[in-house]
Parts: C-alpha cells; sequence; structure tokens
C-alpha cells in the first residue's frame, strides 16, 4: 500500500502533469452553477432518511439510490472500525442519476457512524466521462461534510488510483485540510487491503478484480505484489474465526463501562493481534493488567464478526430484517420465539453479551451508550447477508431488531 498522502503530493511526477494540464487551483476557479441545487425538501429527505425495509419500495426517496448498490457497510477493519465503501463502477451515467440524492444516501449511511472511528473504502476503477459527477459537485460534497464527518473518519484508502484522482486531489488541495489530508492513502493492489480488512467480507464488484488481475497480469514477475494469504487451519484452541461448537469461552470482564464512547474507539492493530493470537494458543488474557478497556472492546466486536456464521445465524435473517411488520404487541413474544430457536450455544452467548451491554447502557449517562448506540456499534457484527456487505435497507432493520432486544432482553431472556 502506498504510503503516499495528500500533503506530499506536490513531488510527484502529477505536479508537473498539473501545470502542462494548466489546472487552475481551486480557488482560481469560476465554478459555473450546477443543473440543480441542494433543495430544503432534498435536506429534509435526508433528514427523515430511514431504510426500515429489506428492500426499499419503489416510491421510496432514496430507491433510485439504493438500487446501484453504489455505496454499502462491510463490517469492521483490523482496527475495530465500520467500513463504508463507495464503489465507482456501480455509478450509473450522469443523466440517470441524482447527485444531489447520492450525497444525501452517503451522509445518511456515514450519521450512523459518524460517532465512532470509521474507514472509508473507494474503489476508483469504474469513473468514466459517462458517470463521473462534476467539479462543482465534488466541491460542494466536500464542503457538506463538516467536522462532524471528518473527525472519526480514521482513513480515506482510495483502490487503483489514476493519473486523474491523484491530479483532482492537487486541484482540491487548497481546501483540504492538513489533517484530513493526511488521512489519504493509495491502495495499488487489492492484496494490500488485507494490511486494513479482511477482502473476503468485502463485497468487490467484478469489474474491480479483473482489473486487479489485469494489473497484476502486466507485472514482471519479480515485482509481482504478494497475494492474499490463504487461510490457515484452525489451531487446536482456536477462538477466533471458528463456530461456536469448536470453540473454548472467551470471558471479557464487563470493565470499564464508564469509560465515555467504549465501543465506539478503534485499538491498536498490532495488540489486537497479538490478544487473538494468544487466545487462540489456548492462552489467557487479563485486560485489567493491559489497561486499555478499548482493546477489550474491539477485541469483542471482532470475535464476533470473524464468526463463519453471525451469531443470530443466517437462517433468522429473513425474520430479523422483516421484524418492523411485527406489531407491537407481539415483539417480546416473536423475539423470544426466534432467539429460542438458535443453536444452544449461539443462545448462550447472545444471553452473555445482552446481559453485558445492558450494563454498559445503564451507565449510559457517563459513557454515552444508549441501546441505540450499542445497536449500531453491534448490530452489523450480529448478524448480516451471505455476502457480508449490507446496503442501509438491511442494516436498518438489523439495528432496530438488536435495539429493541437490549430495550426488552430482561423479558426475552427469561
Amino acid at each position: 500500500m502506498s504510503s503516499e498522502l495528500l500533503v506530499d503530493l506536490g513531488d510527484e511526477p502529477a505536479t508537473a502533469q498539473l501545470g502542462q494540464l494548466k489546472l487552475a487551483t481551486i480557488e482560481d476557479q469560476q465554478w459555473p452553477p450546477d443543473e440543480s441545487t441542494l433543495s430544503k425538501s432534498e435536506t429534509d429527505i435526508s433528514q427523515r432518511f430511514d431504510a426500515g425495509s429489506p428492500h426499499l419500495p419503489w416510491d421510496h426517496p432514496f430507491y433510485d439510490i439504493a438500487r446501484h448498490q453504489i455505496i454499502e457497510v462491510a463490517g469492521d477493519d483490523n482496527y475495530g472500525r465500520k467500513v463504508i465503501v463507495f464503489n465507482a463502477c456501480r455509478m450509473p451515467p450522469q443523466h440517470q442519476l441524482d447527485h444531489h440524492k447520492l450525497l444525501m444516501y452517503l451522509k445518511g449511511t456515514l450519521d450512523q457512524y459518524v460517532e465512532s472511528d470509521y474507514t472509508l473504502i473507494y474503489f476508483h476503477h469504474g469513473l468514466t466521462s459517462e458517470n463521473k459527477p462534476s467539479l462543482g459537485w465534488l466541491r460542494d460534497a466536500y464542503r457538506e461534510f463538516d467536522r462532524k464527518y471528518k473527525k472519526n473518519i480514521k482513513a480515506l484508502y482510495i483502490v487503483h488510483p489514476t493519473m486523474f484522482i491523484k491530479t483532482l486531489l492537487i486541484l482540491f488541495k487548497p481546501i483540504i485540510s492538513f489533517k484530513f489530508g493526511r488521512k489519504i492513502n493509495y491502495v495499488s493492489y487489492l492484496s494490500e487491503l488485507e494490511d486494513v480488512v479482511k477482502c473476503e467480507q468485502l463485497v468487490i464488484p467484478a469489474l474491480v478484480k479483473e482489473y486487479d488481475n489485469k494489473l497484476r497480469a502486466s507485472l514482471k514477475p519479480t515485482a509481482q505484489p504478494p497475494m492474499s494469504p490463504p487461510r490457515s487451519p484452525p489451531l487446536p484452541d482456536q477462538v477466533f474465526g471458528v463456530p461456536l461448537d469448536l470453540q473454548s469461552c472467551v470471558v471479557l470482564l464487563p470493565t470499564g463501562l464508564e469509560i465515555e464512547g467504549i465501543f465506539r474507539r478503534s485499538a491498536n492493530v498490532t495488540l489486537v493481534k497479538e490478544v487473538q493470537l494468544r487466545y487462540n494458543s489456548g492462552g489467557t488474557v487479563d485486560f485489567r493488567e493491559i489497561e486499555d478497556v478499548h482493546l477489550a472492546a474491539v477485541i469483542l466486536k471482532t470475535f464476533l464478526r470473524e464468526l463463519p456464521e453471525p451469531l443470530l445465524t443466517y437462517q433468522l435473517y429473513n425474520d430479523i430484517v422483516n421484524f418492523a411488520s411485527v406489531s407491537s404487541d407481539s415483539q417480546v413474544m416473536i423475539m423470544k420465539t426466534l432467539v429460542e430457536s438458535l443453536p444452544e450455544e449461539n443462545y448462550t452467548s447472545l444471553r452473555y453479551l445482552i446481559t453485558f451491554l445492558a450494563q454498559v447502557s445503564a451507565n449510559s449517562e457517563v459513557n454515552k451508550m444508549t441501546n441505540s448506540n450499542l445497536a449500531v456499534v453491534f448490530g452489523p457484527n450480529l448478524l448480516w447477508g451471505r455476502d457480508n456487505a449490507m446496503s442501509l435497507s438491511a442494516i436498518g432493520p438489523i439495528n432496530n431488531f438488536t435495539r429493541t432486544l437490549l430495550d426488552q432482553q430482561h423479558l426475552v431472556f427469561t
């Protein structure tokens, strides 16, 4: 992975290219108005963004955006940060896409996670002259994302960058803050993403995979980038990444319940791997000795996300994403029936987890982690589709189910 940062782009050949192209800086540009401006009604649409059904109805304000699967959420990265994916190749031609609604849809996605650390991965391949948005829109989009969105984004990975995107970033350099510029990283090959996130949990478009293979094929054998390492067979005492019925028990003591933002912060990836290795080798971990509550929180989320099948199981996926249609009078009974249908080890682990999270939310006045906030963090780690990535139309119902489970846990687990 290239560690080139926006602030260092001035030393690249792209600077000379910029001069040859005679591009003015963004401050000197006379920006023409776009065909449409962001209206109050569209702002209202973003504020009442609601993906309360597994598939958005055709008359939903964001149906036309969601159906393209341009934006997806793909679990947590190796640091315990939520991963948001933007697929340029899935953008239709300009005349077929309302770019202002696309911006509102992206904001609707990020609004659920901006209070936590998160990572943005942008697959650039597939952006063409037919589907790329105007420079004016890009400028407005950057300015639309205020400090609320930029504060907790820990990294922006641009996969398969071209001279166009590098030159564009130089052009925008005057309005991009130094701190944000340091978060931008170029990724030349998909295998380099493994340092950040397990590629198997990303639903990478076929066009992007094909392009990556072509790039690899064009290299000399000695210059070939490393392939993603094959999955190793499980260790005798493996805890992470194996079915629940093959594991020993992981005990996370309810410490640090008064730490503000618990479960929202990331952790040192080296320490995360060390703790995983210790568990997988049959050892024990005393987080009181490590004195890092956020590390323990990331380990818990990683444990859940690396299960071969989600804790709530694929079998319950449809029931859970359709749970919003259940009348409020019947929700506890239906939820109780659903969780009791889980395999014994899943039910036991879920009850232990939810009971622990109830203790966390009981301290929400101090730690700011209400049931709603915990549901946003844990919902995507308790259930996901067979293709791993999820659009907002699925995440909304899953998070709502999780919140209701936390609200009613004293009745569901009796």
